[in-house]
């Protein structure tokens, strides 16, 4: 899931863990079945998405034409299934360690593209904040 935002912030333990001005932040799940194909392809695309606005309020500008920045935050949860009962069942996420895996190697595809990128922290309890521009939000699945 990706929200266009024109700013955000992710706080671990009270403490600024890291922030971006104006960009795109990303809440990535890994789900069985994703690999290290799936997650480059992705990472090349979502700069080049065309969601912000021009001079005529169309959206016609990419991540890339704005010069905007990247906060990736890993989030298994968006692989937590509600269809039955009123627990969600996370078993269609991946193994924690392939997901890291997979986390860190997106992360490091958005960075070779010259992209300023800002990090949650796998695996931690995060507060995220985030000044949403629309609110403007998009699910992607490659």
């Amino acid at each position: 899931m990706l929200q266009r935002v024109k700013s955000c912030e992710c706080y671990i333990d009270n403490h600024l863990y890291s922030k971006i001005g104006k960009g795109i932040l990303v809440f990535l799940g890994i789900g069985e079945g994703d690999n290290e194909s799936k997650c480059i392809k992705l990472a090349q695309r979502i700069p080049q998405l065309r969601i912000f606005e021009d001079e005529e309020g169309k959206m016609s500008y990419s991540l890339e034409k704005i010069k905007g920045e990247i906060m990736v935050i890993p989030n298994f949860t968006l692989y937590g299934d509600l269809k039955k009962g009123l627990r969600p069942d996370f078993t269609k996420a991946e193994k924690k360690e392939i997901a890291k895996s997979l986390y860190e190697r997106f992360v490091l595809e958005l960075k070779y593209q010259g992209i300023k990128v800002a990090e949650g922290s796998f695996g931690a309890r995060m507060l995220i904040k985030i000044e949403n521009d629309g609110p403007v939000t998009f699910i992607l699945e490659e």
